[in-house]
C-alpha cells in the first residue's frame, strides 16, 4: 500500500487536515517532541485543586439528589435531579485522574474518592484500575486486546443508539452485581470468575476478559467490594425504611449520569481503527480534543476529558495542567497542523461524523 504523505512535512498553508490514517506506519516526531519540550513544566498534581473539585462534586450531587427526593413537585424533583447527574457524573470523572497520578500524588485521595463517590455510586476504583491503562498501551490501543475500544464507526447505524441506551441499565446492573453475583460468587467459583473477567471493569469491548488481580490492587479490590456488598444491601433495605421512591429516583439519577457518560465516551474517539496496531500519533488523531472556546464540553467531558486526545499523548498530566498544555502546542504548531487535526468543535459534530460513516457501513452490500 502506497504511503500517504505525511502533513508535517509540507508547507503549513498547503496542509490538509491530518488523519489517523496518514499515521498507521509512523510518528509525527516534531509534535511528540513539542509535547515533551513544551510541558516540562508542567505535571504535578496540586491537592489544592483536587480535593475540594472532588469534594465539591459530591457534596453538589448528594445535596441537589436529597433535594430532587424530598421535593413536592414533579418539576422540581426533575430540575434537582438533572443537577444532582451532572454533580455526581463530574465527582465520578475523578476515578480517571486515581489511575493515571502517581501513587504517592495525593496521600489519602484514593480512599476518600472511594468513600465518598466510588462505593455510593458502586463504581469503585478497582473497575478502572488495571484496565484503563491497557487502553493506553501503543500495541493494545484499538485492537481486541483493549478493553475501551469498539470501532463504532465501522459497524451498524444502530450500534450508536445501542451504545448510548444501555448505559440506562447500568445501575441496575452494579446493584445486581454486588448485592447478588458478588456473595453467589464466594461459593461457586464458576461465577466468580465470569463475574471478575464480565463484569468487574467499566469496559465496553464485549470481547474482552480480565485478568486475576494482583499485588496491591488484589488487596484494594477486597476492601472495595466489602464496601459495595454492604452499601448495596443498604440500599435495598432502605425500601422498607424509606418506600421504593427514594431509591427509584436514585436509580434514575445514576442512570442519567451512566448516559452522560456514554455519550461522552461515543464522542471520546473517532472509533475508526479496525483492529490493527497504530503509532503514537495515529492513536493520538484517532482521538478528541474539544477546546474552548464553549463551555459546553466542559459539562459532558469535565475533569480534563475535553482533552482527551492530549491525554492519549501525555497520560500523566494532570486534568488542571492539560488546558495550559493544549494552549502552548496550539500556539506553537499552529493551524492545519498534526495536533490540530484532533481538535474538534463539539458533540453534535461528532455524532454526526460517527453516525455519517455507520450509514455507509449500512449501505454495504
Amino acid at each position: 500500500m502506497e504511503k500517504a504523505l505525511n502533513p508535517s512535512t509540507a508547507p503549513r498553508a498547503e496542509r490538509a487536515r491530518a488523519t489517523r490514517a496518514q499515521f498507521i506506519e509512523s510518528d509525527d516526531k516534531d509534535m511528540l517532541r513539542a509535547a515533551r519540550d513544551l510541558t516540562k513544566d508542567l505535571g504535578e498534581a496540586k491537592p489544592g485543586i483536587y480535593w475540594p473539585d472532588m469534594i465539591l462534586s459530591a457534596g453538589i450531587g448528594y445535596g441537589t439528589l436529597a433535594a430532587a427526593i424530598l421535593a413536592d413537585s414533579v418539576t422540581t424533583a426533575i430540575a434537582f435531579g438533572i443537577i444532582s447527574a451532572l454533580a455526581l457524573y463530574r465527582a465520578l470523572m475523578f476515578i480517571h485522574e486515581l489511575t493515571h497520578i502517581h501513587r504517592n500524588a495525593l496521600p489519602g485521595f484514593r480512599a476518600a474518592w472511594n468513600l465518598m463517590v466510588g462505593i455510593p455510586m458502586l463504581v469503585p476504583s478497582f473497575m478502572y484500575e488495571g484496565v484503563h491503562t491497557l487502553h493506553h498501551k501503543r500495541t493494545q490501543y484499538g485492537t481486541v486486546e483493549d478493553p475501551e475500544y469498539l470501532p463504532l464507526a465501522l459497524m451498524k447505524p444502530w450500534s450508536l443508539p445501542a451504545f448510548v441506551l444501555v448505559a440506562l441499565l447500568a445501575p441496575i446492573g452494579l446493584l445486581l452485581r454486588f448485592a447478588a453475583l458478588l456473595p453467589l460468587g464466594v461459593v461457586i467459583r464458576p461465577l466468580r470468575k465470569m463475574v471478575w473477567e464480565q463484569a468487574s471493569a467499566l469496559m465496553i469491548n464485549p470481547e474482552f476478559r480480565r485478568k486475576p488481580a494482583e499485588g496491591n490492587l488484589a488487596k484494594r479490590v477486597r476492601w472495595q467490594e466489602i464496601g459495595g456488598f454492604v452499601w448495596a444491601w443498604t440500599l435495598i433495605g432502605s425500601i422498607s425504611v424509606l418506600g421504593w421512591q427514594p431509591l427509584l429516583i436514585a436509580l434514575c439519577v445514576a442512570s442519567l449520569t451512566a448516559v452522560i457518560n456514554q455519550l461522552r465516551t461515543l464522542v471520546a474517539h473517532l472509533w475508526e481503527n479496525d483492529g490493527e496496531p497504530m503509532t503514537v500519533t495515529a492513536q493520538f488523531l484517532d482521538s478528541v480534543n474539544v477546546p474552548p472556546p464553549g463551555l459546553a464540553a466542559e459539562i459532558w467531558a469535565p475533569v480534563g476529558l475535553r482533552y482527551h486526545a492530549l491525554h492519549h499523548l501525555m497520560p500523566s498530566m494532570p486534568y488542571h495542567d492539560l488546558p495550559e498544555a493544549h494552549r502552548r502546542l496550539r500556539k506553537e504548531l499552529g493551524d492545519n497542523s498534526t495536533y490540530d487535526g484532533a481538535n474538534h468543535s463539539g458533540m453534535i459534530e461528532l455524532v454526526g461524523r460517527i453516525a455519517r460513516s455507520t450509514m455507509g457501513v449500512g449501505r454495504a452490500p
